[in-house]
């Protein structure tokens, strides 16, 4: 199916459901699932400080300290970590500023499944609730295409898959997102986040390729989809983004996208407060039992974290 053929085919569908009366969706309680911490005041640095203007404004740190006074206002009542880090010891410092904040409801860590070392430090690190999964892509020098190469490397994920833990993806391109597709063929167990795909704008000559990818990722109800990277100054708000979400809704539906504001590296793009208003602006328009999804209980079923505060749903 040809992109064009494949977007009218999708909106069609869209168009077919009834529109629903626009309401306000300020109660419904938000699990962010795409927040970053490090920092870079530390002895030994970090090797990642946000975004350049994050880094300029606020010296490099993101604590949740930092990012509780951006969520409280927006009804953001639990958040999820993402992996800033290559340092095995960077994920046990993200367990430990996490432990006294009972906001952050889990992490993704960084751990290379190929490693002989590998089963037992994701044993050690799952022993703590918090730890949820790992983050593998085209990051930190590795390609996942390249990793899937090494038996491993499969090997060390269907052990992530046997212990119930979830795989985010980094830095989406058309060479991931088909690595995606064969992580998903060899390891058919294994629950998948796509990060940042409303993001990803293929070259001319990929889109054939792209709708094929998509199409599939249609049919495989493990694979999730985050709807981070959407807000991108100086084009933003929901008309210029609205095609887009509608694509990711008609591939995913409604049961398999996220919530996730990817601060602070968004820092500079979008205020967390501006994501969230596309993201209420977008979702007031269809169903509430959509929004609720999207906004919390679709994170339940792909990271499966654990309740730590009794604002928090579950």
């Amino acid at each position: 199916m040809q992109r064009r053929e494949f977007i009218s085919a999708s909106l069609s569908m869209l168009l077919a459901v009834p529109a629903q009366a626009a309401e306000p969706l300020d109660d419904i309680p938000i699990i962010d699932t795409h927040v970053h911490l490090f920092d870079g005041r530390r002895p030994q640095g970090a090797p990642y400080k946000g975004s350049a203007q994050w880094e300029r404004e606020r010296g490099g740190v993101a604590l949740p300290s930092t990012y509780r006074p951006f969520a409280k206002p927006l009804n953001i009542v639990g958040a999820i970590e993402v992996e800033a880090s290559p340092w095995v010891e960077d994920n046990l410092w993200v367990l430990e500023q996490m432990q006294g904040d009972p906001l952050f409801v889990g992490t993704i860590g960084d751990l290379e499944p190929e490693k002989p070392d590998f089963a037992e430090l994701l044993d050690r690190h799952r022993k703590n609730p918090l730890f949820l999964g790992l983050r593998c892509g085209n990051l930190w020098g590795r390609r996942l295409a390249d990793q899937l190469g090494d038996r491993r490397f499969v090997d060390g994920l269907k052990r992530l898959a046997e212990a119930q833990m979830v795989m985010d993806t980094a830095d989406p391109s058309m060479d991931l997102l088909q690595a995606v597709l064969r992580t998903s063929d060899a390891v058919p167990n294994l629950r998948i986040v796509l990060d940042h795909l409303p993001g990803f704008d293929p070259m001319l000559q990929e889109r054939g390729a792209y709708d094929a990818v998509l199409k599939e990722f249609g049919g495989r109800p493990h694979i999730y989809a985050k709807l981070s990277g959407v807000e991108r100054r100086p084009v933003h708000g929901l008309a210029a983004n609205r095609e887009k979400l509608d694509m990711m809704l008609s591939v995913f539906g409604e049961d398999r996208v996220l919530f996730g504001s990817d601060w602070p590296n968004s820092w500079g793009r979008a205020t967390p407060a501006e994501i969230v208003s596309l993201a209420r602006s977008y979702f007031a328009t269809r169903s509430r039992a959509a929004a609720e999804k999207f906004f919390w209980k679709n994170s339940l079923t792909a990271y499966r974290w654990r309740k730590r505060a009794p604002n928090q749903p579950g």
